[in-house]
């Protein structure tokens, strides 16, 4: 049976882990680990320089669970380095409650959970639910889950490349409104972030970055855009950085000149 570590970066109570956990179980054994309060938009943290602690905690009669005061990717790093007594073949992270699309991957701790199961050669999965602003009551994860298990499937059936994570991002539909799902590359984000700047009760300034809920581009065959048609968007992302583009400009400079 296949081992399956469940994380996610809203805290080991969140509704999107537990309906992402109970779904997995229909794939393999579930095992979660994930941080003891909420780390959205963490990005890629790690936790050198203080001792790190793993808990046992109840979510749900059939899953077992642990909690950590790490990051996202701390949790990833303590399952897969030997913290619990289990190897894993496959990291999903999630079910994040708003998409992770575009620029938004660098920050999310959603996504860079499932690029640290990369790092250290395991398969990682980031699912993320588009879900629109201002919903009364409780989300349903459901349709986002069963798009998780698909995708854990075919991973587990196909395998990834080296070095290559899936971040998959769900529109809010109900499993019948799905048009399908779609390979699509990262799109453009769109940022209103605004400075707020304010004083406190002793008179000493402080900032908060505040605005209005990011937007995006919909362009075809993007995350963003395709997502915002009804599809089911996977990106596969690599953690090679670089800009094979740029290259070429760049070597046709002076490096060896004072001043370019």
């Amino acid at each position: 049976m296949k081992n399956i570590l469940v994380t996610n970066d809203d805290g080991v109570t969140a509704p999107g882990l537990l309906a992402l956990a109970l779904e997995m179980t229909q794939v393999g054994k579930v095992t979660v680990l994930a941080p003891d309060r909420n780390w959205s938009a963490s990005g890629h943290a790690k936790t050198l320089h203080k001792p790190l602690r793993v808990k046992p905690v109840s979510i749900h009669p059939d899953i077992e669970a642990y909690n950590s005061d790490g990051a996202p990717s701390d949790c990833v790093s303590l399952a897969l380095m030997g913290a619990l007594d289990r190897k894993f073949d496959m990291v999903v992270s999630g079910i994040n409650p708003n998409a992770n699309i575009g620029h938004d991957i660098t920050y999310s701790g959603t996504v860079t959970a499932a690029m640290e199961a990369t790092i250290r050669g395991v398969f990682g999965i980031a699912v993320s639910l588009d879900s629109p602003l201002g919903i009364a009551g409780d989300l349903d994860y459901s349709t986002a889950a069963k798009a998780a298990k698909r995708a854990v499937l075919n991973v587990f059936k196909h395998g990834l490349p080296k070095g290559v994570l899936l971040n998959i991002n769900v529109p809010y539909l109900t499993e019948e409104n799905l048009k399908g799902f779609s390979i699509t590359r990262q799109g453009l984000r769109i940022y209103h972030d605004e400075l707020v700047k304010r004083t406190d009760p002793r008179g000493k300034p402080y900032f908060w970055i505040g605005g209005e809920f990011p937007t995006g581009l919909e362009e075809n065959q993007t995350d963003y855009g395709m997502m915002k048609t009804g599809y089911v968007s996977i990106t596969p992302l690599h953690l090679d950085l670089s800009a094979y583009s740029a290259f070429e400009t760049l070597t046709a400079w002076d490096w060896n000149k004072q001043g370019g």
